[in-house]
């Protein structure tokens, strides 16, 4: 007897390892070609140089498990008062999922970024899935680079 379609389907995805994550984040598109499909309210957008930096601290921080990921667990954290940064994707679809985010950020005083893609988001947060919002919160692990990219964030313009 054959296989069913979704049992194919379920071996074909249980073969993709951490490796072709990483392959496939190298196939992404340049930071040019992804601030092209970013929505009108990303803003403040993180430089090409910022939001390298920006996934390498979400990387560490989900490595020890200091990241909140998603839209209901951040806006959950930040009702909580927990610290840290936001950085929010700028290619949600629709726009209306995370609008909500900055204004709670701004209630909170807590500093917010936009990156350009959720897929590139979601692979440095360690997830298989895009993630439209994450927030690093601080660690004596990586906190060299996390000051360095919260003192950034707080130089970048924002509009009012």
């Amino acid at each position: 007897m054959g296989k069913s379609k979704k049992a194919s389907k379920e071996d074909k995805n249980k073969s993709k390892d951490d490796s072709t994550l990483i392959q496939e984040a190298d196939d992404r598109p340049e930071y040019e070609v992804l601030i092209t499909q970013v929505n009108a309210i990303a803003k403040p957008l993180a430089t090409k140089k910022l939001t390298k930096k920006l996934y390498k601290t979400v990387k560490k921080g989900a490595k020890t498990k200091h990241v909140r990921r998603g839209v209901k667990e951040v806006v959950k954290a930040l009702r909580k008062d927990e610290k840290g940064f936001v950085v929010i994707a700028g290619d949600i679809s629709p726009i209306d999922v995370i609008a909500h985010v900055p204004i709670l950020c701004e209630e909170k005083g807590l500093p917010y970024v936009y990156v350009p893609a959720k897929i590139d988001l979601g692979l440095s947060s360690m997830t298989k899935r895009p993630t439209s919002v994450v927030l690093v919160k601080p660690n004596k692990d990586y906190q060299d680079s996390y000051d360095e990219c919260k003192n950034s964030i707080m130089t970048l313009p924002t509009t009012v």
